[in-house]
C-alpha cells in the first residue's frame, strides 16, 4: 500500500475521521503531529516525509478530528480512537489507587518503541490518552538535562528519572508539564519545567539554578 495516495484494494472507504482517503492510523498520527508542530516544525516536516503526506493532509486530518470530537452528537469515550486506529493491540485492567480502569494500546509506526494508550473508566469515559513506552522497549537513560531530547521520552519516564516531579496544567488538553529538579550539563541542579505533547517530551522552560534544600521557599520531601 502506498501512503502517497493512502489507498489500496483492501482499504475501507474514507470515514468522517480520515483525511482524503488516508488510512485511519496515518490520519491519527497526523493529529498527534499537528500539536507537536508548534514546538518542533522541523521534526514534523521529517515525519511528514516519512509518512509520504503533505502539510495539507496534516491540516485536514486535524480538522476532521476536531469536527469528530466536537460534533453535537459525537460518540465520546474511546470510540473516536477505535474509529481511526481499529482494534487495540492490547486491552488490560489497571489499578490506579482505589480505582480500576481499562488500558487500551495501539502501535504508532512513527515511534515504534512507543504505544498510544487510552485509559477508560466508568461507562467508557476517557481518563487519559497519550504516548507511553512499549512493553519490552528500552527506555532512555535520563541523568541530566542533556539527556532530554525532543521526542525521546515520556511523561512517566521523566517523572521517575527526576523525582519528585510535580505535574502542572499545560496550555491545551493534549499538553502536560512537569516541574522538577535535574542536574545540568555540569552537574549543577536546575529547577525546570518539562513540556509534553500527547505525553511525548518536547522542551524545557524556566531553567534556573536550584535553591538550597533549606531555602524557605522549598519544602523538602519527607
Amino acid at each position: 500500500m502506498s501512503l502517497m495516495n493512502g489507498t489500496s484494494d483492501t482499504d475501507p472507504p474514507a470515514g468522517p475521521g480520515t483525511a482524503s482517503g488516508l488510512p485511519g492510523p496515518v490520519a491519527f498520527q497526523l493529529v498527534l503531529l499537528r500539536r507537536m508542530a508548534d514546538h518542533h516544525p522541523g521534526l514534523v516536516e521529517d515525519a511528514l516525509r516519512t509518512l509520504r503526506v503533505s502539510r495539507a493532509d496534516l491540516r485536514e486530518a486535524n480538522r476532521r478530528w476536531q469536527a469528530r470530537m466536537h460534533a453535537p452528537r459525537a460518540r465520546g469515550g474511546v470510540q473516536p480512537y477505535r474509529a481511526l486506529l481499529g482494534a487495540p493491540e492490547t486491552v488490560a485492567a489497571r489499578r490506579l489507587g482505589d480505582l480500576t480502569c481499562e488500558a487500551l494500546t495501539w502501535p504508532v509506526p512513527l515511534w515504534p518503541d512507543l504505544r498510544f494508550e487510552v485509559l477508560t473508566g466508568t461507562r467508557g469515559a476517557v481518563w487519559n490518552a497519550w504516548l507511553v513506552r512499549a512493553p519490552g522497549a528500552r527506555a532512555p537513560d535520563l541523568r541530566t538535562t542533556e539527556d532530554l531530547r525532543p521526542w525521546s521520552c515520556t511523561v512517566d519516564e521523566v517523572a521517575r528519572a527526576f523525582a519528585p516531579a510535580r505535574p502542572r496544567e499545560g496550555s491545551a488538553p493534549t499538553r502536560w508539564q512537569l516541574a522538577c529538579t535535574a542536574p545540568g550539563p555540569d552537574g549543577t541542579p536546575e529547577d525546570l519545567v518539562a513540556e509534553f505533547t500527547w505525553g511525548l517530551y518536547q522542551r524545557l522552560t524556566g531553567r534556573t539554578p536550584a535553591a538550597p534544600a533549606d531555602h524557605p521557599g522549598i519544602t523538602p520531601s519527607p
